[in-house]
């Protein structure tokens, strides 16, 4: 079985001078490749240092490049440049991470609307899928990608912890969609034990976003209360049990579909 972990956010402080030990144990539970995000011009080149560093075989590590719609505001006139520089590497898969956040609101919304609308153009540009970020914006940010997404080969809703509206009106964007360890958060996730069901093969993937979201249902539970990609199982048997799914086959679709939307090699 193998999987691979669309979203983990490897740059993160908690991870400092910890970064080979934490590949070490995702690749021992069987988590084979890892899209690390970037979320500003400095993380998403160091997200791309670390693929360089941490992976000879260019075949485990890779990133994506884009300015989170928290750091919207952080747009200058030399952003789109550095953003071209950084995805013209061979490691950087995709644009992002971008997007709307209406729940924080730490960069206005008319600038987070003009900051998406860039990446989205590079996107249909350069022909590289997009990772977004959503909350609370559904409604706004689909507006904005119908003007984009026939041009767009491919966008996915990372991290998705909305309702059915949003998810269907995603699918018929033709989106792919990304589940994290939310859906083992019986407080706040247990709405997407119904709706999990709905997502076609083909179209949903997998991530931690760690260190982000500590799947609940783990046993035992880490002392540091840090998310890694070594506990993305948890969150592949809560999907398969709620999809009605054995863990080997929904391991096997959403590694193929993730391979697919990146256009990742074979581990070496």
């Amino acid at each position: 079985m193998q999987l691979i972990d669309i979203g983990v956010n490897l740059t993160n402080a908690s991870f400092h001078e910890k970064h080979q030990a934490v590949l070490e144990r995702a690749y021992a539970a069987g988590v084979v490749q890892l899209v690390l995000t970037g979320t500003e011009i400095a993380c998403s080149e160091q997200s791309l240092a670390l693929c360089e560093q941490l992976d000879e075989s260019a075949t485990r590590l890779f990133s994506t490049a884009g300015i989170h719609p928290h750091h919207a505001s952080d747009w200058t006139a030399d952003t789109e440049r550095q953003l071209r520089h950084l995805l013209a590497q061979p490691r950087v898969r995709a644009v992002g991470e971008c997007g709307l956040d209406f729940n924080r609101d730490f960069s206005p919304r008319p600038q987070q609307e003009k900051v998406l609308e860039q990446h989205l153009a590079l996107a249909v540009e350069l022909q590289r899928p997009a990772f977004l970020h959503e909350r609370d914006a559904s409604v706004r940010l689909l507006e904005i990608l119908k003007d984009f997404r026939d041009r767009l080969p491919a966008a996915v809703v990372h991290c998705f912890t909305g309702e059915q509206k949003a998810l269907f009106s995603y699918l018929d964007l033709d989106l792919h969609i990304g589940i994290t360890g939310w859906i083992c958060d019986e407080r706040r996730g247990t709405h997407l034990h119904p709706l999990v069901g709905n997502i076609p093969r083909g179209r949903l993937m997998l991530e931690s976003d760690a260190p982000y979201l500590l799947p609940r249902t783990l046993r035992p539970k880490p002392k540091n209360g840090r998310n890694e990609p070594a506990y993305l199982p948890e969150v592949l048997h809560e999907v398969a049990r709620h999809r009605g799914e054995s863990a080997d086959d929904l391991a096997a679709h959403t590694t193929a579909c993730a391979r697919a939307f990146f256009n990742l090699p074979s581990p070496a």
